[in-house]
């Protein structure tokens, strides 16, 4: 068994990094798929040092004002993303279905409802209990 020499990291130290891994992302100083290795890369690390690493190249961002700290969206980045990508492909097969009901001409079996339901209810499951982030283990254990 390796003993590391650094400070151990907390769950509370690697959601500040992936927030400002965010605001990085925000800015275009890095893309989608960047945060997200670069995130992966924060949840595997166990000292503070390795999550300076993952920051090392990007420019130092100034504090937030205490009121906008207050105020940020409690919706993680990469939940905003999987909501619009659940959002535009309802959109998508509800036109599919609109068109082939129109071609027919009238209301065809609502099929959408199996894509648009489950995949919904999924999203709102994990934003309501924190799931990914780690909040589910910590309230329940």
């Amino acid at each position: 068994m390796e003993i590391s020499t650094g400070t151990r990291a907390s769950h509370a130290d690697r959601e500040k990094v992936v927030r400002l891994l965010a605001r990085h992302m925000e800015d275009g100083r890095i893309d989608l798929a960047e945060y997200d290795q670069r995130a992966a890369q924060v949840y595997a690390t166990t000292t503070t040092d390795d999550l300076q690493l993952v920051l090392s190249d990007l420019p130092k961002l100034p504090k937030e004002p205490a009121g906008k700290a207050d105020s940020s969206p409690r919706i993680p980045i990469w939940q905003k993303i999987e909501g619009t990508s659940w959002l535009g492909v309802s959109v998508l097969v509800l036109l599919i279905w609109g068109a082939i009901s129109l071609s027919v001409g009238e209301f065809t079996y609502p099929w959408p409802i199996w894509v648009i339901g489950p995949w919904g209810a999924v999203l709102v499951f994990r934003m309501l209990t924190g799931f990914e982030s780690g909040r589910f283990s910590r309230h329940m254990g």
